[in-house]
């Protein structure tokens, strides 16, 4: 499911204030990394992200498999942080308010 430009300018909007929540080291996208960002995103649907990595081209290639192994909707990038986006599989009543 693609993000409309709508959709994305309002999670880009309540994700200005969340700070990484996952730090992506130079291993890259391992198993462990991959069960933390599920839990992450299970937990609240819309995390910050954090590469450690200097080389643009290989941020956006671990960004792309971290999305591909989790299921998540690359909202937004900024420099060294990502926006992620993925609605929990059970509804959460305390998260209802990101389905629109």
């Amino acid at each position: 499911m693609a993000l409309s430009k709508e959709q994305q300018r309002e999670y880009r909007a309540r994700a200005h204030h969340l700070k990484p929540v996952i730090l992506i080291g130079d291993n890259g996208v391992s198993e462990g990394l991959t069960q933390e960002l599920e839990r992450a995103l299970d937990d609240h649907e819309l995390i910050k992200v954090k590469i450690s990595s200097t080389d643009r081209e290989e941020r956006r290639e671990m960004l792309e498999e971290a999305c591909r192994a989790t299921g998540a909707e690359l909202v937004q990038t900024i420099g060294k942080v990502a926006v992620l986006l993925r609605r929990a599989k059970d509804p959460n009543p305390k998260l209802s308010n990101l389905r629109k």
